[in-house]
């Protein structure tokens, strides 16, 4: 196990594996930062530590968990056995419960009442298209009033004013069904935003789950995760935050807010959301504001990929056990690749169809061979074109239920998935092996 246990730890983790990009030159909050963000992601270069930002008194660091490499530094294994951890850590029998402490690193400044001003905050506006400056690296941290137990999510919050947020939530997200929950639902609820954390609670924050998602976060920590009581809400917020947001849900004072680049590549569009009032905004001496670039590679590695890889490897080697899987990024959670050792003509369409079962996002399902790297786009490209026949090798399946923001499907998520089989048909034609060459270390060549 690592022995990162908050922002900073992972950050000198990343620097010491050459994953981390230390970006000097003063950048603009307004699209700059992201964009920047954007290419070091698209790139895999590493985690952006922006140490000059305008208008802002604080560096801000994104990226954080957007790649294979970097999730398996920020969960303290080989990148091969990323899914192996990812299975354990979900399993609620391996779960280890946070543990309560009396003093955050938050505590070290804060302002309450009328001093709280959110202006303060250096929050991004990232994409274009985006209808203002939108919180998106905070874990939200809310507890359900009835049996008590935590809740890590997400939420997109536009900044609407000195103390309000526009707060955005999907109707089966927990913090919806809390609120719900109580006798008036439309009562302030209350709710904390922890930005700049170990990337552990990054990770569990990203699950859908039934349990408190500390508890995963503890699991892959290998020890509980300490939590400190808020200042203006009875929450037990991460105590190693590099800074905390306190406030209160308010259900019933809704305003639009939006749009917001989405993880399906388009602007999501405006809703009419709850809005949030803050209490309370503390931080670390010297913090480090947390971001994440929106409709990009980390938004989708912590939603779509990291949390959903192992229940697509458990259906599809319930047919073959030494198949292999990956959701990449740059599909958006819509696109699942296997990799096999093809011995059987039917058997990629039968895979292709257990994957399509296997989460209610995976619409596109691509079949390769081992000497295919399912993590680079340009062989799965090369395999598209060179063992595909589109009339023999491609199946449908009209009318399948998808996920509602599919900008294919109809608006209750209804669409075509598709199967494809870009294995190697060497029954229908002899080509012999692939090309290849040696790797070789430039550095010796190059003066």
């Amino acid at each position: 196990m690592t022995d990162v246990d908050d922002l900073r730890g992972y950050i000198a983790a990343l620097d010491a594996a050459g994953q981390l990009a230390r970006v000097g030159r003063t950048v603009s909050l307004e699209h700059e930062l992201a964009d920047v963000g954007a290419a070091l992601e698209r790139s895999d270069t590493g985690a952006g530590l922006f140490e000059s930002v305008e208008n802002s008194p604080w560096p801000i660091f994104s990226g954080a968990v957007a790649s294979h490499r970097r999730a398996a530094i920020a969960l303290g294994c080989a990148p091969d056995d990323i899914i192996d951890v990812m299975e354990r850590v979900l399993e609620p029998e391996h779960g280890i419960g946070p543990v309560r402490v009396d003093t955050a690193t938050w505590h070290d400044n804060q302002i309450t009442g009328a001093d709280v001003d959110a202006s303060m905050l250096p929050i991004p506006t990232h994409s274009r298209g985006d209808g203002g400056a939108f919180i998106t690296g905070a874990v939200t941290v809310t507890k359900d009033p009835i049996g008590g137990r935590g809740n890590l999510s997400y939420n997109r919050m536009l900044r609407m004013g000195p103390t309000t947020f526009g707060f955005n939530t999907n109707e089966w997200r927990d913090v919806g069904t809390f609120w719900k929950s109580r006798d008036n639902p439309d009562d302030p609820f209350p709710v904390a935003l922890a930005i700049g954390l170990d990337p552990a609670i990054m990770i569990a924050a990203g699950v859908k789950t039934p349990v408190d998602e500390l508890f995963i976060a503890g699991a892959i920590r290998g020890r509980g995760i300490e939590v400190c009581r808020g200042t203006t809400v009875d929450i037990d917020i991460p105590a190693r935050a590099e800074v905390v947001i306190e406030g209160h849900i308010l259900p019933a004072e809704r305003r639009s807010e939006g749009p917001l680049a989405e993880f399906h590549g388009y602007h999501g569009e405006p809703w009419n959301s709850p809005t949030v009032e803050v209490t309370a905004i503390s931080w670390r001496d010297d913090p480090i504001y947390q971001t994440i670039v929106p409709g990009w590679y980390e938004h989708i590695y912590i939603g779509n990929v990291l949390p959903r890889e192992p229940l697509l490897r458990r259906f599809v080697r319930h047919l073959d056990p030494a198949a292999d899987v990956h959701i990449p990024p740059y599909g958006n959670g819509f696109l699942a690749l296997i990799q096999i050792d093809r011995d059987n003509p039917g058997t990629p369409k039968n895979l292709a169809m257990a994957a399509m079962a296997a989460h209610i996002n995976i619409r596109n399902v691509i079949v390769v061979d081992r000497d295919v790297d399912m993590y680079e786009p340009s062989e799965i490209q090369w395999a598209l074109t060179n063992r595909v026949h589109w009339s023999d090798d491609i199946f449908e399946v009209a009318s399948a239920q998808g996920h509602e923001m599919d900008p294919t499907a109809d608006q209750r998520g209804v669409g075509t998935k598709v199967g494809i089989d870009a294995t190697y048909k060497r029954e229908r034609r002899e080509y012999g092996e692939r090309v290849s060459y040696a790797s070789v270390d430039l550095s010796r060549y190059l003066s």
